[in-house]
């Protein structure tokens, strides 16, 4: 049997094993990239392995046409049923908090930069409290309809690095996410990739509520980052309000509440950041 160190970390209710196969912290055995997907499955089943969302793998970075100039760690996520996802918000949050407060590996104090199959993200680790930059949203669509169940729904599409689905509610608490959420996951609006789907309630001006199907964990997580984003980003594309520096509030499912910060310019957005707490819960080997 093989031994694999881990770190096992949560934000904001999403929890994840974490693997750090940086050339100068590897120091157990650490499997072969053709593997990790089933590390993944394997790792992450709540019965027979650690139990979490999502693995990240931590690895140096090294410059991509993609990536432009090299960051200061390279960040591979892989869902819960293997796949491998572009960019997940909670996860590059976890990931700062681990390369500053526990690794140590970076040369700029509580800084740090990403590199994700998104592009490269920046992070500010500040305590527990982790902010981080992401790529500017693309592909922005308001009201896709969509037939679900002999109905008609009116979507909306975002994609913040990875994609996503948003749909307006009231009474978000007796939305049954799980089955629906699965039916808009595998429409054929958004095959083959897929999408995350999000369902909002606004409470104000400034604040929402949101519960998110994520692709990938093919299930109602506590929490979703990049959700969280393209919730906030699609409540103020709608809203009348004047082009400005806004922060929009997002209370998760798991109880945290994140903060959305944007500047909303014409019919998009620029420098979209999203701001909540990361923690270690604990340490451990793993067999294989």
């Amino acid at each position: 049997m093989k031994k694999v160190n881990f770190t096992k970390m949560v934000a904001s209710g999403n929890d994840f094993v974490v693997i750090d196969s940086y050339p100068t912290h590897a120091k157990a055995w650490v499997p072969r990239v053709t593997s990790h997907q089933s590390l993944a499955k394997n790792i992450c089943d709540r019965i027979y392995g650690v139990g979490a969302d999502g693995l990240l793998v931590l690895e140096k970075s090294l410059p991509t046409e993609q990536a432009g100039k090299i960051a200061d760690i390279r960040m591979r996520i892989f869902n819960s049923d293997g796949s491998e996802a572009e960019m997940c918000g909670n996860g590059a949050r976890c990931v700062a908090f681990y390369s500053v407060k526990v690794s140590k590996r970076q040369s700029v104090k509580d800084k740090i930069k990403i590199e994700t199959r998104a592009g490269v993200i920046e992070a500010r680790v500040n305590g527990d409290n982790v902010k981080i930059k992401l790529t500017d949203p693309k592909n922005i669509k308001l009201g896709i309809p969509l037939k679900i169940n002999n109905r008609l729904l009116k979507v909306n599409f975002v994609n913040t690095g990875v994609p996503h689905t948003v749909i307006f509610v009231e009474g978000l608490d007796k939305i049954d996410v799980q089955n629906l959420g699965r039916v808009i996951r595998y429409h054929k609006r958004f095959s083959p990739q897929g999408t995350n789907v999000n369902f909002v309630e606004v409470l104000s001006n400034n604040s929402i509520k949101v519960r998110t199907y994520e692709r990938g964990v093919e299930d109602e997580t506590l929490a979703c980052g990049t959700g969280s984003v393209a919730s906030a980003l699609i409540t103020a594309r709608q809203s009348t309000r004047a082009p400005e520096h806004q922060k929009i509030n997002v209370h998760t499912q798991g109880g945290e509440v994140l903060k959305v910060y944007f500047d909303k310019i014409n019919n998009g957005f620029k420098n979209v950041w999203l701001e909540g707490k990361a923690m270690i819960v604990f340490k451990g080997e793993y067999y294989v």
